[in-house]
């Protein structure tokens, strides 16, 4: 199995929208993704409670039955039209995949 986390710190203002309205959108959108692929296990979003400490605001954490369906989830069109979007809104990223 593998799992895919990524985490995203948004800039304070793109795209028309500010960070919280960004994030949501962000979430909504990486939803999009939830049953695009075979062996795609657990897909979920969160978002930074502003009463609790968070260095990011957006966080996606994902399990694959193997590298070959993180693959065909990476290289998916739903999964590519979200890259725009991500790349506009995004001041960092960062991500880690590792397998149990």
């Amino acid at each position: 199995m593998i799992k895919h986390i990524v985490m995203w710190k948004l800039t304070d203002y793109s795209e028309g929208a500010d960070k919280a309205t960004n994030a949501i959108k962000l979430k909504a959108l990486l939803e999009t993704c939830r049953d695009i692929v075979p062996g795609l296990l657990k897909l979920e979003v969160g978002l930074a409670n502003p009463l609790l400490e968070a260095t990011y605001d957006v966080v996606l954490y994902s399990e694959f039955v193997d590298r070959a369906a993180l693959n065909a989830y990476q290289e998916h069109p739903t999964h590519q039209a979200i890259k725009p979007f991500i790349a506009a809104v995004r001041m960092e990223r960062q991500c880690m995949d590792y397998e149990i």
